[in-house]
């Protein structure tokens, strides 16, 4: 385990029918955060996620038209291929109280969110390709 110290907090809400991994990634990009912990909550009008199928080391796309409830948005900011890299889950219910949740990809439009980002100093967090999982992950 390595020790970071809280820089920054940045809150705010996201514009209604934005894209929500994209509106994530520019804020990352313009306040030129390379290390942080994204939280959030809102809703959705369309929402896209994906499930890691572990056998078959790929992700499978879901996704859910209509309206729901953003209940947990969690995911951090790191480095990847040089580049700061917005990786996040995100837990979704519907009108009848079922919950859905993955890996969220590109395409998920906004009804509504208000997001925290956390911006952390210290030893800089790289991504690389981890041959046992086929996943991306943190080189600690």
């Amino acid at each position: 385990m390595t020790n970071y110290k809280l820089l920054r907090t940045i809150i705010g809400q996201l514009p209604h029918g934005s894209d929500l991994l994209e509106s994530l990634a520019e804020i990352v990009q313009r306040e030129n955060i390379k290390l942080g912990r994204i939280s959030g909550i809102g809703a959705t009008t369309h929402a896209v996620v994906a499930y890691y199928d572990q056998n078959m080391k790929k992700y499978n796309p879901l996704e859910f038209s209509g309206g729901m409830e953003s209940l947990s948005l969690n995911g951090n900011v790191s480095i990847r291929d040089e580049k700061p890299f917005v990786h996040v889950h995100i837990l979704l219910g519907d009108a009848e109280g079922k919950v859905f949740g993955g890996h969220l990809l590109s395409g998920t439009k906004l009804f509504a969110c208000e997001v925290t980002i956390d911006e952390f100093e210290g030893e800089k967090l790289e991504r690389g390709f981890d041959e046992k999982t086929g996943l991306w992950l943190w080189k600690i």
